[in-house]
């Protein structure tokens, strides 16, 4: 492996897309739907009429009971009876008449309150017909149920917006802004009105700072410093110059333990700052900080529809208007048959029969059940993932992440670290010894910024403090680096640098991993005191560096074994020996090594070709898991992309269709058996709705239902569908 150095731009070509212009009409957040597509529903569920939506439903049960009680003491007329139902009807009937006369004037008659509205007034009418029973009671209760079905409704939404609420509530109100110390440097963005701030205050000495003001964070400018105070969000990503302490990271990743932060560590926004006070240079602007992708990227969720979703909206479509004819032709034909000289059998019950038929369709015929909790399912999954730390961009790919059979890994930083460090050291012992060898190699690094060269200063420390002298530093491109350190030349590098040199190198014979060897000045030939121009360079050992397999991986692995992935693959573009350990540890029984970026992408196009893409074969789906830098490509080609550990990249965001909010494989199978789970309370819905409402439709046609019935195959299966939904919350 070539000991190159290489400078990336981390947001080069990978620019993150805001959305701040998409304005938000939803009705239903809960579920995300403007509006119920098919039956036209147009429930309003804020939070302050829930209350008063209770109240109203207790006090119209009370007068239900109350009319109830004087029709069996009191033989009233069948007018006088119909005035003392009314009242608990419009009671509690109020809003839903109201919204079917807005409904009809809009040209949307078949919005539920308007189909409720037909078949309560019909069952209030059917008693003034000759033979008729009245139906008050029942007409009355089919409002009151209606009204109990809207509140669940209502009570499940909020809570499953609530079960987001902790990433809506990430979002910081107010930036401490300050003026930097005279030892820090850097810019800040002061508030505007206060006249481009103020210096620090000479008094407090030059170890204090004054905060210029207090400002919203769209305005705070990348590299400001920020104070961030106990128990205030950080406001935006960064990296902290003065201070340690803890934070809670709960609301992004899912987990509890506080991480402790210091001097040079990066932050995230989003997380609570627990302990110490810190300031912190800003990094990213708020539209590109971590905190404003989460809330984007949950917003827009509910955007990307499920098949399931979208199967309903053409099932509502068909449904109710197939479902509505069809009580017409219930209540029109016996009208026609006795019209022309016919007649019906008596166990039809005449133009009555027909009449009652037709309005226990019009009360079946809305599909509100499958309309509301398919979505609800899907919402509640995604809330109920990013608890867990896992954010889903949409239910489409909760669909595919459910079919996925075949997983493809990037090696480093996904099963990986992606952090070197010294594994090994083996000297030459009859030219230095262990810490010698580091000695060298850390200084003739000192300058460079390859992660080799922050492993070989981080397994000697003192490099920094030792005074060594360090000089003539020469980078050579694809070998490695050459300098003097104090009065001898020293090379580090790969195996063509010692080739180049004229040096014999010696395989590393125990450890696998990338070998950085190292050639030292022979200054037995000539005085100490000289510097010749092509000095005798001898062979001094070798430090193998290595990528640390990450602390989950295996049991990542052998819980995705466990949930039925049938081929688990890693590319990587580090040598074959180190691919082979790896894959070897982690049990891994098929990859590939040395591929580039384009390499990657090719693999996973050539499976996606050779799998037949035919509706049996539609569940065999791949999923690609990335870092999302060097890997966005494939994770936007892939069936599903999965980026790990991917807050802080704008690609991973951006390209990855799952975003892992830590560096856990283990939350692959985690989201695996959200998006399964999610899917089967989905499909259970389906089945219980449609199941019943035929089931009663059929009754219906032959006169075997009551009203009761098609009261619980719409409103009682709506309740009992909202509230299987909601299991999808608990993960």
């Amino acid at each position: 492996m070539s000991h190159e150095h290489h400078h990336h731009d981390e947001h080069e070509g990978c620019e993150f897309h805001e959305h701040h212009h998409h304005e938000h009409h939803h009705e239903h957040e809960g579920c995300g739907c403007h509006e119920h597509e098919g039956c036209g529903c147009h429930h309003h569920h804020e939070e302050g009429s829930q209350k008063g939506k209770l109240a109203t439903i207790i006090v119209a049960a009370l007068l239900l009971i109350v009319a109830v009680i004087i029709e069996k003491r009191c033989s009233l007329p069948t007018w006088q009876l119909l005035l003392v139902y009314l009242v608990p009807y419009l009671l509690v009937g109020f809003e839903t008449l109201k919204e079917a006369a807005e409904g009809l004037l809009h040209g949307e008659p078949l919005n539920e309150n308007f189909l409720m509205t037909v078949a309560t007034i019909g069952a209030l009418a059917i008693g003034f017909m000759p033979g008729a029973e009245t139906q008050f009671p029942e007409a009355v209760f089919v409002m009151l149920f209606f009204q109990v079905g809207e509140l669940f409704e209502g009570y499940a939404e909020g809570k499953s917006r609530k079960s987001i609420a902790h990433l809506m509530n990430i979002r910081p109100e107010v930036v401490h802004v300050t003026s930097p110390n005279p030892s820090e440097g850097g810019g800040t963005s002061p508030n505007p009105s206060k006249g481009g701030g103020t210096s620090p205050n000479p008094s407090k000495g030059g170890g204090q700072d004054t905060i210029v003001g207090e400002v919203s964070p769209e305005e705070v400018a990348v590299g400001s410093i920020i104070l961030i105070k106990p128990g205030e969000r950080v406001p935006l990503d960064g990296i902290v110059v003065e201070g340690k302490t803890a934070l809670n990271t709960v609301a992004l990743t899912g987990e509890t333990m506080p991480r402790k932060v210091a001097e040079g560590d990066e932050v995230i926004s989003g997380c609570v700052n627990l302990s110490g006070v810190v300031k912190v240079r800003t990094t990213k602007s708020y539209g590109e900080s971590t905190v404003a992708k989460i809330i984007d990227l949950v917003e827009h969720a509910a955007d990307h529809k499920s098949k399931s979703e979208a199967f309903i909206t053409r099932f509502a479509r068909v449904y109710t208007p197939i479902v509505v004819a069809l009580a017409v032709l219930l209540a029109v034909i016996p009208i026609i048959i006795i019209a022309l000289g016919g007649s019906l059998s008596p166990s039809f019950g005449g133009i009555r029969g027909g009449i009652y038929r037709a309005l226990l369709f019009l009360v079946v015929s809305c599909p509100c059940a499958l309309v509301l909790s398919i979505p609800l399912t899907f919402f509640a999954g995604i809330g109920g993932a990013s608890r867990k730390g896992i954010l889903i961009k949409g239910a489409n790919f909760m669909d595919i992440l459910s079919k996925v059979k075949t997983m493809v890994f990037d090696k480093t930083g996904t099963l990986t670290y992606g952090q070197f460090e010294v594994t090994a050291v083996h000297p030459d012992y009859s030219k230095s010894e262990e810490r010698e060898l580091l000695h060298l190699a850390a200084h003739v690094e000192h300058y460079s910024t390859h992660p080799i060269a922050e492993a070989l200063r981080n397994a000697f420390p003192e490099e920094a403090t030792d005074g060594c002298e360090v000089s003539d530093v020469e980078e050579i491109a694809g070998q490695g680096i050459r300098a003097r350190v104090g009065n001898r030349m020293v090379c580090v590098g790969n195996t063509k640098m010692m080739d180049a040199i004229g040096v014999k190198w010696t395989a590393c014979q125990h450890d696998v991993g990338t070998i950085i060897h190292v050639a030292i000045e022979d200054t037995t030939s000539h005085p100490r005191t000289s510097a010749p121009s092509h000095p005798r360079l001898l062979y001094a050992g070798h430090i193998v560096i290595n990528d640390k397999v990450k602390d989950d991986s295996p049991e990542a692995i052998a819980q995705l074994r466990k949930r039925g992935i049938e081929r688990i693959v890693m590319l990587t573009g580090d040598r074959k020996e180190v691919a082979a350990a790896v894959a070897s540890e982690l049990h891994i029984n098929e990859h590939h090594a040395e591929l580039l970026p384009a390499d990657k992408l090719e693999f996973v196009e050539n499976y996606m070709r050779l799998v037949p893409r035919t509706s049996y074969l539609e569940t065999s789906k791949i999923a690609f898991v990335g870092d999302g830098i060097n890997d966005a490509p494939v994770l936007a080609r892939a069936d599903v992309g999965i980026a790990m550990g991917g807050l802080g990249s704008d690609a991973a965001i951006e390209a990855a269709d799952v975003v892992l909010m830590d560096d856990k494989p283990t939350k692959i199978a985690a989201a695996i058996s959200i998006a399964r789970r999610t899917l089967s309370i989905a499909r259970q819905n389906v089945v219980f709705a449609i199941g019943v409402k035929v089931a009663v439709l059929l009754l219906a046609l032959f006169g075997l239902a009551t009203m009761w019935m098609a009261v619980f195959a719409d409103v009682g299966v709506t309740v009992l569908a909202v509230l299987n939904a909601m299991r999808a919350l608990r993960t």
